[in-house]
């Protein structure tokens, strides 16, 4: 009876993955057809009409800009959790065996960890570099004691002194951002910034063995059960459409200017969707112009910085370059271009 459960479990977590593996393609068509959803304002008529128009290039790259993010964190935590549960567990092999969490660390290559962090240190804003930074180091400790387990010297130094000496510098480093943070008030970007450097070292090792499974497993269904939300919420504030606004004039009446998202332009009109989620068609003969509008700037939740590095921005987002700010068109504020 004991080997058949045994031989038992190993196909049912085959299951699961077959399961899991015929879902996830399934999540990001989910979230495109609730963003054309929202985008509609809940009529199903004109959701119907976005699908028709709206380009499935053009949504899928916003939702790899907006989402991508997500990938690297996704990567690293799956490994720093897998991995504390494989040195936490006397046999390496028996808990890949009885759990998913420590077969995907263990399977996982070293050259996805440094594409993740690569992506990562692009992609993540300032604030969470430090998180970065120590995910980094109690990867790599975690590994060097999965791989290494009877080199002492080696692990005191991968696992104590790499990690104490990483974070010492991080402090130096964000030390004007910590105080301006906490001169400020902004608790919660004092945080992400000095708590990663004072505890990374502690993620570096193994923990005791009846608490290991409730340490990796735990958070790791959290993080699962909140995750699709907030990538749903994220994502359903991404832009899909173009923000246009059209002069329109019919006759001898006045100049009007219609502001929205421009859905399509065809042989006889122009399909303006507006901000109140009704479908405009203008006669292509009362179109007198067309003017793109910008996204309204982000605004930034902080103005606190680390040596001129702003904490609510990427890297990518600091080093592009950015369209200067230039006069806003009167059209895009509703007004005529020649009143």
């Amino acid at each position: 009876m004991t080997v058949l459960r045994t031989l038992e479990r190993p196909r049912r977590r085959r299951a699961q993955l077959n399961w899991l593996f015929t879902a996830l393609p399934a999540f990001p068509l989910v979230l495109l057809v609730l963003r054309l959803w929202y985008l509609s304002r809940q009529d199903l008529p004109t959701m119907l009409l976005l699908v028709q128009y709206v380009s499935p290039l053009g949504m899928i790259s916003a939702l790899v800009i907006t989402l991508i993010w997500i990938v690297p964190a996704v990567v690293l935590v799956l490994r720093m959790l897998g991995g504390i549960l494989l040195v936490s567990t006397p046999d390496a092999g028996e808990a890949a065996r009885r759990s998913l969490l420590a077969l995907t660390a263990l399977r996982m290559p070293d050259w996805v960890v440094l594409l993740a962090v690569a992506l990562a240190g692009f992609t993540w804003q300032m604030r969470m570099l430090p998180t970065l930074l120590m995910l980094v180091v109690a990867i790599l400790g975690l590994t060097a004691v999965q791989r290494h387990p009877h080199e002492r010297r080696m692990l005191v130094v991968v696992t104590l002194v790499v990690p104490i000496a990483i974070g010492a510098l991080e402090l130096l480093w964000l030390r004007p951002g910590i105080r301006a943070a906490l001169t400020a008030g902004d608790t919660g970007t004092a945080v992400l910034l000095l708590a990663p450097p004072l505890l990374g070292w502690l993620l570096t090792g193994p923990v005791p063995p009846r608490a290991a499974r409730l340490a990796t497993h735990w958070p790791a269904v959290g993080a699962a059960l909140v995750a699709p939300f907030v990538i749903g919420v994220v994502f359903l504030r991404a832009p899909v459409l173009p923000n246009s606004a059209v002069e329109v004039r019919a006759g001898n009446e006045p100049m009007r200017v219609l502001r929205g998202q421009l859905i399509n332009v065809d042989d006889t009109a122009t399909t303006i969707l507006g901000r109140g989620g009704d479908v405009v068609f203008v006669p292509n003969d009362q179109v007198r112009s067309k003017t793109l509008c910008p996204e309204p700037v982000r605004t930034q939740h902080s103005r606190i910085t680390v040596r001129g590095w702003p904490v609510d921005e990427s890297a990518l987002e600091w080093v592009a370059p950015t369209r200067p700010v230039a006069d806003v068109d009167p059209r895009c504020l509703g007004r005529p271009l020649h009143p």
